[in-house]
């Protein structure tokens, strides 16, 4: 129970400091590189290192956390079988998605960075985070949805 408990625990805080910094560059720091308020690229290098990194470990944790949690909680034929199931495989799904995203998003980013350019990079680089933040965003509105044990209530 208490390895549950911490699963649990870890699972959530590693979600949320992903699921946020994720959304926080799509919402905030590359819509200010694509319109011209850095003046250098080295915070923004800087910035999409720390992204990298944030989003590495928490995609590992979270799969750790939560296979660990999966199989203590399901079954084959409840993973498949059940609507809380199904939203394990969704979040799964999620995971991978923002996964990818995420390291798709900061190559294109960074590889333009590398020109020593900042709007054309950011303005490349922006619809795949955005797409990572509604990946993000999704993952959280699932998380939700299993806290509240939807299926017991359908």
């Amino acid at each position: 129970m208490v390895d549950v408990l911490a699963a649990r625990t870890t699972h959530l805080v590693f979600a949320a400091l992903w699921a946020g910094s994720v959304c926080f560059v799509a919402a905030v720091v590359l819509p200010l590189a694509r319109d011209g308020a850095f003046n250098t690229i080295r915070p923004l290098e800087v910035i999409s290192s720390k992204l990298t990194t944030v989003s590495r470990v928490s995609s590992l944790v979270l799969f750790l956390s939560g296979g660990h949690l999966a199989g203590t909680g399901y079954t084959a034929k409840s993973l498949f079988g059940s609507l809380n199931g199904r939203l394990v495989l969704l979040m799964v799904a999620l995971w991978l998605a923002l996964t990818a995203l995420v390291e798709i998003g900061a190559k294109r980013f960074e590889a333009g960075l590398t020109g020593k350019k900042i709007r054309e990079p950011a303005r490349e680089a922006l619809p795949v985070f955005r797409a990572a933040a509604l990946a993000a965003i999704a993952l959280l509105v699932v998380a939700g949805l299993l806290s509240a044990n939807v299926g017991r209530l359908l």
